[in-house]
């Protein structure tokens, strides 16, 4: 899948680099009962400081380098959940 950047806004420069973030493919976020599950098999608590909000409707991985594999983020961006 091709990396895409945000539309109409833009990364915090506190959190990531120009190239360190990405759109996530829907199947790379798993949201569960303790935080979300990212595709590395990294788990994310709900109430980590990483998570950020998405200014569109899709998840944002941000990741050293922009390496999808790494099992490290810098954070996640998360889109609002429509309550």
């Amino acid at each position: 899948m091709p990396r895409h950047r945000p539309a109409g806004w833009q990364y915090d420069p506190s959190c990531c680099a120009g190239v360190d973030c990405y759109q996530a493919p829907p199947s790379d976020v798993k949201e569960t009962k303790y935080g979300y599950q990212l595709s590395t098999g990294e788990l994310i608590p709900y109430s980590d400081h990483r998570i950020k909000r998405s200014r569109d409707e899709y998840f944002h991985e941000c990741k050293p380098g922009g390496d999808t594999s790494s099992q490290h983020s810098f954070c996640l961006y998360v889109p609002d959940r429509g309550m």
